[in-house]
């Protein structure tokens, strides 16, 4: 059973932090050890691998059918129920609200841990990467179909809403996040909010959008052209193609964080523009749009087999414009696996 043997995961990382069971309650991690998406739900996971999955009336009878190898409790103190139970218990310390913290506790000692269920879910298991590409193949053929759309006069705003009803239209519970549509002198903000300035000719026009699919999310940054681009724009996107390409060769088992953020991120520099590109590179994308791991000039860890992370390097000019592109990918033993298969050839429109 997938979730069973991610719990047995999470259990042989318990001892370490001397405890005999973890009370999970932020909902993403109890919906990837269980199955159970719920407002209010806990799990408690032993040492042993077994669960116990508290949750109130509303989710009952969903839970009896998605979880039938594991313990229910029906309560509405989820936390309380289980902190109740017998063993050295710990708590996700970079999710319980210190209010709650300090009413459990009043009960019985509790020790607090940080990431145990986030370093279990950084490599995932094939059927979250099916979900994934599925995800990613939504998101390609969005973006085909509103391509042709884009010219002058339309708005940023219009952009992302049929970005967004044709993400849904194709299969998509919704969108994996709110979409970047920026366009002109808006491309310098990396995360620009729509507005309602209409394209004009002559802008380069970033997107980064994703759809959400059986709960996990794509993510990818396609910047075009609209009309004939200036010899700067068509100077920095390329830049930009030049180290997403780097970045995303970097990317295998074994490498560092930082090396797979280095061999991007030193084309920028090369070319005068590092004060231009002050992000990270790029991120893991899962159950959660950001999760782990986090590629960056600071981040510390190596890659493993069957972990999804994104490559997004960009150059951003105040005043006049930027390109980002991104695309989302998976690592494997015998070379990264591409999810978004949208051309990084520059679109002129």
């Amino acid at each position: 059973m997938t979730y069973a043997s991610r719990r047995v995961r999470l259990a042989a990382a318990l001892p370490e932090h001397d405890v005999t069971a973890l009370l999970v309650t932020r909902p993403v991690n109890v919906r990837y050890l269980t199955g159970l998406a719920s407002s209010n739900a806990a799990v408690l996971v032993t040492v042993a691998g077994d669960a116990v999955l508290a949750t109130d009336s509303r989710y009952i009878e969903t839970a009896r059918r998605l979880c039938p190898d594991v313990e229910l409790a029906e309560a509405r103190d989820v936390a309380g129920t289980l902190a109740g139970r017998p063993g050295r218990i710990a708590i996700e310390a970079d999710h319980m609200a210190v209010a709650e913290f300090e009413r459990l506790r009043a009960e019985r000692p509790l020790t607090p841990v940080s990431g145990l269920v986030q370093g279990v879910r950084t490599v995932k298991d094939e059927g979250e990467i099916e979900s994934l590409r599925r995800a990613c193949a939504i998101t390609d053929e969005a973006f085909s179909l509103v391509i042709g759309r884009i010219a002058p006069g339309v708005t940023e705003r219009e952009i992302a809403r049929w970005l967004e009803f044709r993400m849904m239209e194709l299969g998509a519970e919704k969108p994996a996040f709110d979409s970047i549509v920026a366009s002109g002198p808006n491309g310098s903000i990396p995360h620009h909010a729509p507005s309602d300035r209409p394209v004009e000719r002559g802008d380069l026009v970033t997107m980064d959008f994703g759809a959400l699919f059986d709960g996990y999310h794509a993510d990818m940054t396609r910047t075009v052209a609209v009309g004939e681009p200036a010899g700067w724009q068509r100077e920095i996107y390329e830049l930009v193609r030049q180290a997403q390409r780097a970045g995303r060769h970097a990317v295998r088992p074994g490498a560092t964080a930082h090396d797979v953020d280095a061999a991007a991120r030193g084309v920028i520099a090369e070319a005068g523009h590092a004060a231009h590109f002050e992000h990270g590179l790029g991120h893991g994308v899962g159950l959660e749009i950001h999760e782990l791991p986090f590629l960056g000039p600071d981040r510390t860890g190596r890659l493993e087999d069957r972990v999804p992370i994104t490559v997004e390097p960009g150059v951003y000019l105040p005043g006049r414009g930027g390109v980002r592109i991104e695309d989302t990918l998976v690592t494997r033993d015998d070379g990264p696996e591409l999810l978004t298969l949208t051309t990084k050839e520059l679109l002129v429109l």
